[in-house]
């Protein structure tokens, strides 16, 4: 078995899309669009299979998170770019074009080197090795 994509609602889709191909480099299928259901997305590929959805209804409101953007459900995507250098490289990418490091390149107790990132809607990424 294995996990055939995960989807996240957004607010701006063509703003989201960009980012993880630009930064993540995500392939993106062409836009889907349901006009009777107010509905649009993508599904965006990596290089290993997985897939993001993203997706956009206007009567979607946002979610309400709590302190340190803490909730109950999924609470980060994590992606890995294939090296200490790769993660220190990409954090400093991503902080010099004005996205928020909520965590700085370290190793983690549970033996990762990561980083932490907002996407452009404040969805954490793990930026891992």
């Amino acid at each position: 078995m294995k996990i055939e994509h995960i989807a996240i609602w957004v607010q701006n889709l063509e703003q989201m899309r960009a980012f993880y191909e630009t930064y993540f480099g995500a392939i993106s299928s062409a836009k889907y669009h349901n006009p009777t259901k107010n509905f649009q997305s993508y599904f965006l590929s990596f290089e290993q299979g997985a897939r993001l959805e993203l997706m956009h209804k206007p009567e979607v409101n946002n979610i309400s998170q709590t302190v340190e953007n803490q909730r109950l459900g999924i609470i980060h995507l994590a992606i890995s770019v294939g090296s200490k250098e790769q993660v220190d490289k990409l954090t400093k990418k991503l902080q010099e074009n004005e996205f928020q490091v909520v965590g700085e390149p370290r190793m983690t107790g549970d033996g990762y080197y990561e980083s932490v990132i907002l996407d452009p809607e404040n969805n954490l990424i793990e930026i891992t090795e």
